[in-house]
C-alpha cells in the first residue's frame, strides 16, 4: 500500500469516527418570522430563501436542524442565536 493510500485511508476512518452535530432551532411564540430570518443569515450564513424556509419548518413542525457541523464549530454561533433571543440547542 502506498503512503498516499494509507493517508486516504486514515482520513477516511477518521471522518467516519467524527459524528457531525446540528443546531436545532425550536419554535416560540415571541420572535418573528423576519427576526428569525435575519438571525439565520446573519449568524448562520444562510440565504435568504434558506432562513425563510428553515423559519416556515420551525413554525409549523415545532423545530428545525438549521446547522450542521463539529461541536467546536456550532457552539458559538448557537450562542449567538441564543443571545438573540432563539430558542436553539445542539444536538
Amino acid at each position: 500500500m502506498s503512503t498516499i493510500e494509507k493517508v486516504q485511508e486514515e482520513v477516511l476512518i477518521e471522518e467516519q469516527v467524527e459524528k457531525n452535530h446540528e443546531i436545532v432551532l425550536y419554535n416560540d411564540d415571541v420572535n418573528t418570522f423576519d427576526h428569525v430570518i435575519n438571525c439565520l443569515v446573519r449568524i448562520c450564513k444562510h440565504t435568504s430563501e434558506q432562513a425563510e424556509q428553515c423559519a416556515i419548518i420551525v413554525h409549523y413542525t415545532g423545530k428545525c436542524a438549521v446547522k450542521t457541523g463539529s461541536i467546536e464549530e456550532l457552539k458559538p454561533q448557537c450562542s449567538r442565536l441564543l443571545d438573540a433571543g432563539l430558542s436553539a440547542v445542539i444536538e
